[in-house]
């Protein structure tokens, strides 16, 4: 039986956070802190060697300390899994699900689950990587399904929520890739999709607000940014192409409650200004895409 829809939301009942990819140059206390005094309401996590390691010494004792954090501040929370060089301090995102040994990929995912689970995040956020010159299609997609199998049987255990990323240029980098995947791993309720607004604009071949709809049953998280037609570069809100009211109105209309990030990793320069200038945005985009009243 298939359990019922949620009903629609409102643009204003949308919950904004932003992500901490974005907060580069801050420690993760003080990013948290300034998320929350702007006023978001959550931030997505990027597990990095500056913000969380997983990877360095007492995690369940400072994984305890962030979700106090968390708590303090009312920040709800994602898990993103995208840190650059955490892996390999010579290649970025090396290695990925699709390499010859994805081993590090599939202990830093299952770990990443695991934090999420004892941080109560929402969703844990995860993507497939470029296909390597030397591995071919066929075997690329046989990795990539293997490796989310495994990352799928300890999200099983966590009770914790996937979002699969979609990335243009990667091996899965748009809805129909991630359907594809979704297929072939036996359509899995806990494997759901992360979705970048700017992607969409980017590379998909429907409007924006249709590749919400597109997906809503399936929707984990969102992150947002505006984009240009064509060239994958995350830009401030308006210096891009998408009309932001109609994808709120959208994300409303689908019933999601999760969730919508700000995803500017390049912008951690000037951080606390951006992340000012994005809430402000987004807010009076929430305000216009609300329903005239009867």
């Amino acid at each position: 039986m298939t359990a019922p829809r949620p009903a629609p939301a409102t643009p204003g009942a949308l919950r904004f956070g932003y992500g901490t990819n974005g907060f580069a140059n801050h420690r993760l206390d003080d990013a948290l802190a300034v998320v929350a005094d702007l006023g978001y309401q959550g931030v997505a996590l990027t597990l990095d060697h500056h913000h969380l390691d997983p990877f360095a010494p007492y995690l369940a004792r400072r994984v305890a300390a962030v979700g106090r954090r968390l708590a303090a501040l009312g920040l709800a929370v994602v898990v993103e899994t995208g840190a650059r060089y955490l892996l390999d301090p010579w290649h970025k995102h090396a290695p990925t699900l699709l390499h010859d040994d994805p081993a590090p990929r599939i202990d830093f995912l299952r770990r990443a689950v695991r934090i999420g689970a004892d941080l109560g995040a929402e969703a844990v956020s995860f993507w497939a990587g470029v296909r390597p010159d030397a591995v071919a299609p066929d075997t690329a997609r046989d990795r990539l399904v293997a490796g989310c199998a495994a990352v799928l049987d300890t999200a099983d255990a966590a009770g914790v929520s996937l979002g699969f990323e979609p990335e243009p240029g990667m091996l899965v980098e748009d809805i129909a890739g991630w359907r594809r995947l979704r297929a072939a791993l036996g359509d899995p309720p806990r494997f759901g999709i992360t979705l970048d607004i700017g992607h969409c604009r980017c590379l998909e071949p429907l409007p924006v607000p249709d590749c919400v709809h597109e997906v809503a049953a399936h929707l984990v998280n969102v992150q947002i940014d505006d984009m240009r037609r064509g060239v994958h570069e995350h830009l401030e809100f308006g210096a891009g192409e998408i009309d932001f009211p109609p994808v709120l109105r959208a994300l409303a209309d689908a019933g999601y409650r999760g969730l919508v990030a700000v995803e500017l990793p390049r912008h951690s320069h000037a951080a606390p200004a951006v992340a000012a200038r994005s809430l402000d945005f987004l807010r009076a985009a929430r305000a216009a895409a609300a329903p005239d009243p009867p």
